[in-house]
């Protein structure tokens, strides 16, 4: 993994000349690192020059302090997904520049049962997000999905552009992937989301002095392919630190090992996010070979 940093580009900035662009990031199962990139992600894309939103699709609402938010009783999504109130009106700023959140709650874990009594169920998300769209206010929506195949996670495929899959290079990378697969694919077969695929791969939690961290890595991409970014994420003390104080990696330690892992995953992330890629991804087909790893 090379090392980088964003503030020696020479000033560089993406500017931004296309919709606003919804991602998912999404993996059942839990323990990946999937909210710590959401976050950091989020972060490191709005310190390159994009208007970010990071929306907290989690009842655990871990995005939601790692931003440096309160978990405040009805200020998240739950009321926008039942028809009550707008979701821009639950949009709060953050301490750091371009980066706004629209926090979780505990409630959310009720929202399964409450929106499957509701009249288009899955779409609940994409019909909230249309006043965000409109508005422009953003040029990038993050959600940070709960860690399962639930309604709110349909929900958030149903809505967005691409998904975002985070793996942790240990034993069972590849559990329930052909799951989500399966997700994906009826979520685009019938017509719900229609242009439904894999943004990118995201591997976290690299150890380099580890044999099984590099089997993994090499497995992974065996599977997926291109989808797997280049940046792998290491697992870092001052990463996990990072939560703890309210603050993305690159606010609370910017010279760290994981910041210049963030900072460089947010610079392929837009150049894919931009770029053919974004629409023309295929989904992985078949069974993944069992880990040997």
């Amino acid at each position: 993994m090379r090392a980088g940093n964003l503030e020696s580009s020479g000033g560089f900035r993406y500017t931004c000349g296309v919709p606003t662009k919804v991602i998912a990031v999404a993996n059942q199962k839990g323990g990946v690192g999937k909210t710590t990139t959401a976050v950091n992600l989020a972060a490191c894309v709005a310190a390159l020059g994009r208007r970010v939103l990071l929306l907290d699709l989690d009842p655990q609402a871990n995005a939601t302090s790692g931003v440096g938010l309160d978990k405040l009783e009805g200020g998240s999504a739950y009321g926008p997904l039942l028809g009550d109130g707008l979701l821009l009106d639950k949009v709060k700023p953050t301490a750091f520049e371009r980066l706004e959140a629209v926090p979780s709650e505990v409630d959310l874990c009720g929202a399964d049962i409450e929106l499957a009594r509701s009249e288009n169920h899955l779409l609940r998300l994409k019909l909230a997000l249309v006043p965000v769209l409109a508005g422009e206010r953003f040029d990038v929506v993050f959600v940070d999905c709960p860690p399962s195949l639930g309604i709110l996670t349909l929900n958030a495929f149903a809505a967005c552009d691409g998904v975002l899959v985070p793996l942790q290079c240990e034993y069972y990378a590849l559990e329930g992937i052909s799951m989500m697969n399966r997700i994906l694919a009826q979520v685009r077969d019938t017509g719900t989301n229609p242009s439904l695929a894999i943004l990118g791969v995201v591997m976290t939690m690299f150890d380099a002095r580890t044999k099984l961290s590099n089997q993994v890595v090499s497995e992974v991409r065996d599977y997926f392919g291109e989808l797997v970014f280049e940046t792998v994420v290491p697992r870092a003390t001052r990463l996990a630190e990072a939560p703890s104080f309210g603050k993305p990696i690159i606010h609370y330690d910017k010279f760290s090992n994981g910041a210049a892992a963030y900072e460089l995953l947010a610079q392929e992330f837009l150049a894919r996010l931009d770029g053919p890629v974004a629409s023309s991804a295929p989904l992985p087909v078949g069974e993944p070979a069992s880990s040997s790893c």
